[in-house]
């Protein structure tokens, strides 16, 4: 039984980001990947997929993006040969097609066990990520079996799905931009809209991310049991740098619903809420633009202070009957949720989430990397896993040393 020093489940950003740092201070390890590195972008994303961040924030460690479109965001294809050149610039010793089967306590450490082979190991980093499990409503069982049923994991274009309309569940990042497409290909498309983030791609003639790096928002410190389930932002990335939220996706003939409430056969209510959680958006999205005005004005940085239409929405149905409307897909659009079966160590709350502290667990040795808000704002995306990655491997170095 090989025995290393550290093993990485996962060999997505957060795990190459992880086996960088470890390269850094000389420790022998080792990451296991199920599939291919960054086996989600090439077997879950739709097709016309882009980053939301811009690529001037495609940063890991010793990584940057160094190409000629700083501004731009990249495509699902960019993403992969990014992540596969930066596991060959440092040797990654990544092992694909290593699924793991248990990680269990041993008298020197832990034991990762894999279809073909065990690995004993003084320190063990989960880096399966945020998004991990879509995560599908039990009340989606209700459906009737001629609808189908997709997530947006599992949706790859409209030539793909049957004909007839779509119902997309979900107002986050994913859930609009699969409307758009949809909307675009000539269905009709209805969106169920639960509580989201609303904000413009650009403003004050600068993506809006810009400001949120440079005013430090990315890099603030985060409770990772705080809003887990709070969608992305409404952003898309495109070459015209345009934004997309409920209201432009309304005017372009997207029906507008509430929350889904309950489901029986073809018959799907949702709640009265939308108003509310479409008013709720808008005041937070104001808030950020008259922060960043405040930070503009007092760092004499131009540009106009032009702010987005508020959204009205047109009055919904309580109810819709799918079969009558014509819609034969629901999308589900609702997030993801982790999922350790694998996992032979009391460590998991309520929620079933890994407890830990800045990634550190209660398990001496065992570290989680790339969740949501793991300590900064900006934990789950290219550009801050590092910053987390560099710290645990910190820690880790001087659990070794202690040992």
């Amino acid at each position: 039984m090989p025995n290393l020093e550290s093993i990485i489940i996962g060999g997505g950003q957060a795990g190459l980001a992880m086996g960088r740092c470890l390269v850094e201070h000389q420790i022998h390890h080792v990451i296991l990947e199920r599939g291919r590195i960054a086996e989600r972008w090439r077997s879950e994303r739709w097709d016309s997929l882009r980053l939301l961040t811009p690529n001037f924030l495609s940063r890991l460690p010793h990584w940057r993006y160094e190409e000629d479109d700083p501004d731009g965001y990249m495509t699902v294809s960019e993403v992969i040969a990014y992540l596969d050149a930066y596991a060959q610039s440092f040797n990654a010793p990544i092992l694909t097609g290593m699924t793991v089967k248990s990680l269990a306590r041993s008298q020197t450490g832990f034991i990762v066990k894999t279809g073909s082979q065990d690995w004993q190991a003084s320190t063990v980093v989960i880096a399966t990520g945020h998004c991990d499990t879509p995560f599908v409503p039990e009340i989606a069982t209700h459906l009737n079996s001629d609808i189908l049923q997709l997530t947006s994991s599992q949706y790859r274009n409209p030539n793909q799905l049957t004909a007839g309309g779509v119902l997309v569940v979900g107002a986050g990042a994913s859930g609009l931009q699969i409307a758009e497409e949809l909307m675009r290909a000539g269905r009709s498309v209805t969106i169920a809209v639960g509580r989201h983030r609303r904000r413009p791609r650009q403003y004050r003639e600068r993506d809006i991310l810009w400001w949120v790096d440079k005013m430090g928002i990315f890099h603030q410190p985060a409770d990772s049991h705080t809003e887990r389930c709070f969608p992305a932002p409404q952003l898309v990335g495109s070459d015209e740098g345009r934004s997309l939220d409920l209201g432009i996706l309304q005017s372009a003939g997207v029906k507008l619903v509430g929350r889904i409430a309950a489901i029986d056969n073809y018959r799907v209510s949702f709640e009265s809420n939308l108003n509310q959680v479409i008013t709720q958006a808008e005041q937070e999205m104001q808030q950020l633009l008259a922060s960043i005005d405040h930070y503009a004005i007092a760092h004499n940085l131009k540009g106009t202070s032009t702010c987005p239409k508020t959204i009205s929405p047109c009055p919904p149905p309580k109810d819709l009957n799918l079969q009558h409307h014509t819609i034969r897909t629901v999308i589900w659009a609702t997030g993801y949720r982790r999922k350790y079966p694998w996992l032979e160590l009391d460590l998991l709350d309520q929620q079933g989430e890994i407890r830990h502290i800045q990634g550190i667990t209660e398990e001496p040795g065992l570290y989680v990397l790339g969740l949501r808000r793991q300590r900064h704002n900006s934990s789950n995306f290219i550009g801050g896993v590092g910053d987390d990655a560099m710290f645990l491997a910190e820690h880790l170095s001087h659990y070794l040393r202690q040992s």
